[in-house]
């Protein structure tokens, strides 16, 4: 009688393995699924941006994170902000658009004057300044 407990026993304990493990194998798939999904609804593309120091870096950087901006990276040799974004809630004006309003002229879109009279004196990048 022991002996046959002990057998029950052990099969609903792997009876219970087997379920967490599904589970567990189950939410893995799905999370990877997720992942992939969200990666084919990315793009990535280039945008020109006018900056001059590490200080422009930030602020063009920030200025790039909007609602739908995966990844943004200005380099400072190049004048280039890359930019990896989900087109379904964001365009690429969208974020040239943010990145003018803080002083920085993006691709096509001029910067906001105003903004532009505000950046400190080392990131001037229409007087002068050069990189540094």
């Amino acid at each position: 009688m022991l002996f046959q407990f002990t057998i029950f026993k052990h099969y609903i304990i792997f009876n219970k393995m087997k379920n967490i493990l599904s589970l567990a194998v189950a939410l893995f798939l799905s999370f990877t699924a997720a992942v992939a999904q969200d990666k084919k609804d990315t793009e990535t593309t280039t945008i020109k941006v006018d900056g001059v120091c590490a200080s422009c870096k930030k602020r063009i950087e920030n200025a790039a994170y909007i609602n739908g901006v995966k990844h943004a990276e200005w380099d400072k040799e190049t004048g280039l902000l890359t930019v990896s974004y989900k087109p379904s809630k964001v365009s690429r004006a969208d974020i040239s658009k943010a990145v003018a309003d803080k002083g920085h002229n993006a691709g096509d879109v001029k910067a906001d004057t105003t903004a532009y009279k505000k950046l400190p004196k080392c990131c001037a990048y229409n007087d002068g300044v050069h990189k540094h």
